[in-house]
């Protein structure tokens, strides 16, 4: 039967999909709009399937707030192309706008979502059969209440923040998006800061501090016999330079012996509170670069004020309730 071209372009509103696809599954389905969208769903979840093992390192972060409610939403895709387009940008907006307004909590309440008179997650299968790409809602943070700030950054869609305060200041709560963006803080405080993350910081940084004291104590054996530490710090290192000439068999064989005996001397003379308390230090300046309220304001005015004491001088009552923040950028 005919396909009008009304009825084409019907059903791409509908579903978003290309004007040669939906005529083809129209064509298929002889008229029957029901049956055409779903070939086109099938024929997403076909492509989803076979590209279920990529890597979806590309994608759309969005936020947005709205009567109180605040949400950070990922959709992510295989290649930038893809995620710079106009209509995948515009689904990720469309499933954002639905989640907001129905006050989402989590990721599979999203899923659930109806977008245009099917569910968020097959809108997206659907797109991915367009795209010919893997597609995957992944990354959804929400914050409730009121004095909420959103962020952008740059307006890439690619890395979003969100901050709440105890009181309106919306230029603050722009300046602290930005910061939470900038300086990727783990808690707000010390005290919010999860105990196996302390616990995993500690460990790092005590197997840390045990490898630079032995490498400090094996330096100092090498200096003594008369040979430079940086020529020997490698046995790729050593080769090379015997090659070039600036170092002898001997004096490798030597460097060698001297590195074996010194490794083990040094970890036997480790003082364990001098370890530890080396560790805990380390653990204080992890807090203090990684805790948002212990930070160094990035945006001030150059006096290195933390964001607690930047924020006392905007208001002493001006406090941050909670952060949000997501990114599909490694860092």
């Amino acid at each position: 039967m005919a396909i009008s071209i009304d009825d084409i372009k019907k059903l791409r509103a509908m579903t978003g999909a290309g004007l040669a696809d939906v005529k083809k599954a129209l064509t298929e389905a002889e008229g029957d709009f029901d049956r055409a969208k779903e070939l086109l769903r099938e024929r997403g979840l076909a492509i989803a399937a076979k590209r279920s093992d990529r890597e979806t390192s590309n994608g759309c972060v969005l936020t947005k707030v709205e009567n109180g409610f605040a949400a950070i939403l990922a959709l992510k895709c295989e290649t930038d192309f893809v995620a710079n387009g106009a209509d995948f940008i515009a689904l990720t907006r469309s499933i954002l706008d639905a989640a907001i307004a129905n006050k989402c909590k989590t990721l599979d309440e999203v899923k659930e979502l109806d977008i245009n008179g099917q569910k968020a997650q097959d809108a997206v299968t659907q797109r991915s059969g367009i795209t010919g790409e893997k597609m995957e809602l992944d990354g959804y943070n929400v914050l409730e209440g009121e004095n909420i700030e959103v962020y952008d950054h740059m307006g890439k869609h690619t890395l979003c923040t969100m901050v709440q305060l105890n009181k309106l200041n919306a230029d603050a709560g722009h300046k602290l998006a930005m910061q939470v963006a900038a300086m990727k803080p783990v808690a707000l405080d010390a005290q919010s800061v999860e105990q196996k993350v302390l616990d995993e910081e500690y460990k790092t940084a005590v197997e840390k501090t045990k490898l630079e004291q032995v490498e400090k104590f094996v330096e100092m054996k090498l200096k003594k016999a008369g040979i430079n530490p940086n020529l020997v710090d490698s046995e790729d290192h050593i080769e090379s330079n015997i090659n070039k000439k600036w170092l002898t068999q001997e004096q490798a064989d030597e460097a060698r012996k001297i590195i074996a005996e010194a490794k083990v001397e040094g970890e036997a003379q480790l003082k364990p509170v001098m370890i530890e308390n080396i560790a805990k230090g380390r653990v204080q300046k992890f807090l203090k670069e990684n805790c948002l309220v212990d930070q160094e304001f990035q945006f001030g005015e150059g006096d290195k004020a933390t964001v607690s004491q930047w924020l006392a001088q905007q208001d002493k009552e001006l406090k941050i309730c909670d952060f949000k923040r997501f990114t599909l950028v490694a860092e």
